[in-house]
């Protein structure tokens, strides 16, 4: 969540940073407008109590000179109900403004680029040179037709659209990326977690996804339990409402979790494959950690997707998101495209954010330094989204006869 303090410390500069990110001019003003109504209603309450302070020690010094305390008294009792009501104001005030605040995206670093939209993102690196085929590559659909290894049709049947079933090979490596991925990242330092694949209201609040993404989760009808949209919930609520040691951080995680989506919003984009998948695997990286870590740790991040996806011999690049493309809770991103010789572009694999303290100030995550309480930084990524690595090997070894060969680092977990 935004801090509330700095919006209102420095509204002009961080209103203009909030409008980077597409925040309207109306929800702005309504802070400003709710920020004032808080300054007058405190000001009236602290004049209400030092006049209480001051009739209250009235009570001693008319006591001793023998004066009549008996309109005194009304004056005092009116004053604590004034108190009371200014209190009760403040309060609604405060819920107001954490209401208005929990559906305000994180504010962009300073070196986040201008934009609105994804064409707006600016390319930082390649990795790997896209191959030249002496024949015109398939699409995974085609290839999946071929070789079998997805099954559309009964993926629908058995659920509705944009689910599908994987089979024979195309199962087996599903299984051979999870487990690759997840040695892979233990190799680089990150501790493997199993969790819950549901989560409650609490956790996705403490993440960004609530209440502003309800429409894009699965609820579990009649239960405070939501399917979860991706690990990074499950995982950073490992330490919701925690006080860590200093010493401690940073924490390092990551997990295989299946993620579930409604996809609000995509009619119309990539229906036809397995591109955008109402249930998808995917292998997360989490970290926890100070202030002063996050920046070593976010692109620590960023090299290890990278990386694997190299050590897959799959072409990528790196892309820095603009203001207006990036994730509610994000401060900075940057995403790992893939490239993908059937459609002849890159297309997002993995997404690495760092969110600074906007989650950790929604999930009360903490630590001690200094005897002091400071909100942690939290980081996440795809490290990756293993149906969208299948396509990429499926397009990227595709062989003229539409067979598919399989990348060194998975042949011995098949």
């Amino acid at each position: 969540m935004v801090d509330l303090r700095q919006i209102e410390k420095d509204f002009d500069r961080v209103s203009a940073s909030l409008k980077r990110r597409g925040v309207d001019e109306k929800s702005l003003e309504r802070l400003k407008v709710l920020f004032e109504e808080k300054k007058d209603v405190q000001q009236r309450l602290e004049a209400s109590q030092a006049e209480q302070n001051k009739m209250s020690r009235l009570f001693g010094q008319y006591k001793k000179e023998g004066k009549d305390i008996t309109q005194l008294q009304r004056e005092v009792a009116e004053n604590k109900e004034r108190i009371s009501t200014l209190n009760e104001e403040l309060r609604l005030l405060e819920e107001r403004l954490f209401e208005l605040a929990s559906s305000i995206p994180n504010i962009p670093d300073p070196d986040v680029p201008d934009g609105e939209s994804e064409e707006e993102n600016v390319e930082l690196e390649r990795i790997l040179e896209p191959k030249n085929f002496p024949f015109s590559p398939k699409e995974h659909w085609e290839l999946a037709e071929i070789n079998g290894w997805i099954d559309f049709e009964r993926g629908v049947k058995i659920a509705k659209s944009r689910f599908s079933a994987l089979r024979y090979e195309g199962a087996r490596i599903e299984r051979a990326l999870i487990n690759y991925m997840l040695d892979f990242n233990r190799s680089r330092g990150f501790e493997e977690v199993c969790v819950p694949f549901m989560a409650n209201s609490e956790s996705l609040f403490g993440t960004g996804q609530l209440p502003k993404f309800a429409d894009d989760l699965f609820k579990i009808e009649g239960e405070d339990l939501y399917m979860i949209p991706t690990a990074e919930v499950p995982v950073t609520n490992l330490f919701r409402d925690e006080i860590l040691k200093a010493e401690d951080l940073p924490i390092r995680l990551t997990s295989y979790t299946p993620c579930f989506r409604k996809e609000a919003g995509s009619a119309g984009r990539d229906t036809r494959g397995m591109i955008r998948q109402h249930q998808f695997d995917k292998v997360e990286l989490v970290c926890i950690a100070t202030e002063g870590q996050s920046d070593e740790i976010f692109e620590e991040m960023v090299a290890c997707a990278s990386d694997l996806l190299t050590s897959l011999g799959l072409p990528h690049r790196k892309m820095l998101l603009c203001a207006g493309d990036m994730g509610f809770s994000a401060a900075k991103t940057v995403d790992l495209e893939v490239w993908l010789p059937g459609q002849g572009k890159y297309r997002e694999i993995s997404s690495i954010s760092n969110t600074r303290d906007f989650q950790a100030r929604r999930a009360k995550i903490r630590y001690k330094e200094d005897k002091r309480n400071r909100l942690a930084n939290t980081l996440n990524g795809s490290s990756l989204a293993v149906g969208r690595t299948l396509i990429a090997i499926m397009e990227n070894y595709q062989q003229e006869d539409g067979s598919i060969l399989i990348p060194k680092v998975l042949r011995d977990y098949l």
